[in-house]
């Protein structure tokens, strides 16, 4: 199910071009009154196409040199508590729910290993954590993108 028109797709790729771009410039660019544009935005952010503006800013620019994903098994019924609690950390970053043997992936920023350490003994604090695997994050080889779904998504309109 398809919830983005031709236009909103248009308008997205022009944001992932340059995320900076006025409403005025998109306007120009795509053709459409200024307006439509903030119309289409305002319809965008308000059905969640937006994740957080956030995810753009690094961690080491802040003095968090080192990212690491934290690998949690938790007792499933605590789970809406243990993010609530994981959410209270601030060095945590993102954290996924998922399937399988692992319950959650927790991305974490530290400023050192020991601070990584504490971070770790915190989250296994967390009343319904079971137990922890930490692996560091050497580098990104492929960064969070949607820019390929965006060209084929383009391509089948």
């Amino acid at each position: 199910m398809r919830l983005l028109d031709r236009t909103d797709i248009e308008l997205l790729s022009a944001l992932a071009d340059d995320h900076r771009a006025t409403v005025v410039a998109l306007a120009e660019r795509l053709g459409l009154s200024r307006n439509t544009v903030q119309a289409r935005m305002a319809k965008l952010e308000r059905s969640g196409v937006f994740l957080s503006y956030e995810h753009a800013m690094s961690p080491r620019a802040l003095g968090y040199p080192i990212e690491a994903l934290i690998s949690v098994v938790v007792h499933q019924a605590s789970l809406p508590a243990i993010a609530d609690e994981l959410a209270a950390i601030p060095e945590v970053l993102h954290a996924l729910g998922l399937s399988g043997q692992t319950d959650l992936v927790v991305r974490v920023a530290a400023v050192d290993t020991q601070h990584l350490f504490d971070i770790d003994e915190r989250i296994l604090a967390i009343d319904g954590v079971e137990r922890t695997e930490t692996s560091l994050v050497m580098q990104d080889v492929i960064a969070y993108r949607v820019r390929p779904l965006l060209d084929a998504a383009r391509a089948e309109r």
